[in-house]
């Protein structure tokens, strides 16, 4: 693949099987990246051993969410599962050795944080639906949350969280109710508790999908629905964006 940065694709790494919501997700991280359809590759985790990933050929690489939980006992884990975190753990080893532009979301935030040592446990669970996030003062500062507000609203929904980060870790986001919203190692490796690719229209599909996954009583669809309409989510997008721009002089940053 081409050597300047500015031409690589990004890859997004999926554990979605649903179709409806493995689509969603790949187009709002297009679009919110701000960039084209086929300049995001997907490669979906556990239906098949992770190809060899040469860093180098990409600009940036986003962990999304699904039902996975970093957090389960090994012998429940689905064969599935188990490849996925066997492939993702190697990945995770090259990527923060290099310190490489990476952002994990929702279970991206639990891989990570496992890999780093960090508690992650059912301490923190998190209904589906808006969510108040705060940014920490080092969160404030970081280029990722440039031309944010300290406080703003997201969509999340998780049965996991992180209770403690290793003292290396840099803690940039948290709320009332999940004590790590967004963290940070080295100075590229970045995760988030919320979803920052989910829009109205994202949270609404996800919230279908995944009614009859336990995150909440089928017969709250519509509540939840109601719930999520009611409030305006715009900010969470800017760190895709920002993303996007820092991978594109990941050469600087490393410099």
């Amino acid at each position: 693949m081409a050597s300047d940065p500015a031409a690589k694709p990004f890859l997004l790494l999926s554990i979605r099987t649903e179709e409806r919501a493995a689509l969603e997700e790949h187009a709002a991280f297009s679009r919110f990246l701000g960039i084209a359809a086929d300049e995001l590759h997907r490669i979906e985790l556990g239906t098949a051993p992770l190809p060899s990933i040469d860093l180098d050929d990409w600009a940036g690489i986003i962990l999304g969410g699904g039902a996975f939980n970093a957090s389960d006992p090994e012998e429940s884990k689905s064969p599935a599962q188990l490849l996925a975190e066997r492939d993702l753990g190697r990945l995770l080893d090259d990527v923060t050795a290099r310190d490489y532009p990476f952002l994990g979301a929702c279970y991206g935030i639990g891989s990570i944080g496992l890999h780093q040592g960090a508690v992650v446990d059912r301490s923190f669970p998190e209904g589906v639906g808006p969510v108040s996030v705060e940014l920490t003062d080092e969160g404030l500062a970081d280029p990722l949350f440039a031309g944010m507000p300290r406080e703003f609203r997201a969509y999340g929904g998780h049965k996991e969280a992180i209770s403690r980060l290793p003292e290396h870790a840099v803690a940039l986001a948290t709320s009332e109710a999940a004590p790590v919203q967004a963290f940070r190692v080295g100075k590229q490796v970045y995760a988030t508790q919320f979803h920052p690719e989910l829009d109205l229209d994202g949270i609404l599909t996800r919230i279908a999908v995944y009614a009859h996954h336990g995150y909440f009583d089928p017969s709250e669809q519509e509540a939840l629905s109601a719930a999520a309409a009611a409030v305006t989510v715009t900010h969470p997008m800017t760190i895709l964006r920002n993303f996007a721009a820092r991978c594109r002089h990941a050469d600087a940053i490393q410099s």
